[in-house]
């Protein structure tokens, strides 16, 4: 008999994490940020410790999973929708090298060592610093590396502006500032909180609108 409740819960909870984690979307499976590893984490305890404990009820865990993905669903929302909400809780890439040069007070601010930059160059097929034009440290962990296209540097990587909002940092490393980009957007006739995404390229501001996107 208790191998038979043993096989039941696990199909259960088979059938049940697949079908929530299908309502929390595939970026759930492909990349998991803060949260999202938490939650995957808290989930697995608790049908594991269903399937072992056999005498208490499986709601015990059945519910609080489901709360569990619910707040979940929610911060994603949440997240979607305010761009601090999403700083906050997944955090915002940093510039690792800049036209060639190491960024070495962002590298200290993340505790990331010239070793971890080094191996994750070497991941990416780059013998060499010099042959960087940028590297990214994504918030997922990943360093997305840009090589130097004929011996000459590329447009920035990373936006200035980010649904409506100046992204400060990322401005200041292109040696401009706020007062740069409202002026920019105002030679445009655009309104900043009409841009969804603007970035740098070829020494101007490239913008794309809200309204561009329901053409």
């Amino acid at each position: 008999m208790e191998y038979m409740t043993v096989l039941y819960r696990t199909l259960l909870f088979y059938i049940l994490i697949t079908v929530l984690y299908r309502f929390m979307g595939k970026r759930e499976i492909g990349q998991l940020g803060m949260v999202d590893l938490i939650v995957s984490i808290l989930i697995a305890e608790l049908a594991a410790m269903s399937i072992d404990n056999r005498d208490e009820s499986v709601y015990l865990s059945i519910v609080p999973i489901v709360l569990l993905v619910v707040v979940q669903m929610t911060m994603s929302f949440l997240s979607l929708k305010f761009s601090k909400v999403r700083d906050c809780f997944d955090g915002t890439p940093s510039v690792m090298i800049n036209r060639g040069v190491i960024n070495f007070k962002e590298m200290v601010r993340q505790r990331y060592n010239i070793d971890d930059l080094l191996t994750q160059l070497r991941e990416q097929h780059v013998k060499s610093i010099e042959e960087v034009d940028y590297a990214v440290l994504e918030t997922s962990g990943k360093l997305s590396v840009f090589k130097k296209k004929e011996g000459k540097f590329g447009d920035y990587p990373l936006p200035l502006v980010l649904d409506g909002e100046i992204q400060e940092d990322t401005v200041k490393q292109i040696k401009k500032d706020s007062k740069w980009i409202k002026k920019t957007l105002e030679s445009e006739g655009v309104k900043l909180a009409d841009v969804f995404y603007a970035f740098y390229k070829e020494k101007s501001l490239f913008i794309i609108k809200q309204s561009d996107l329901n053409r």
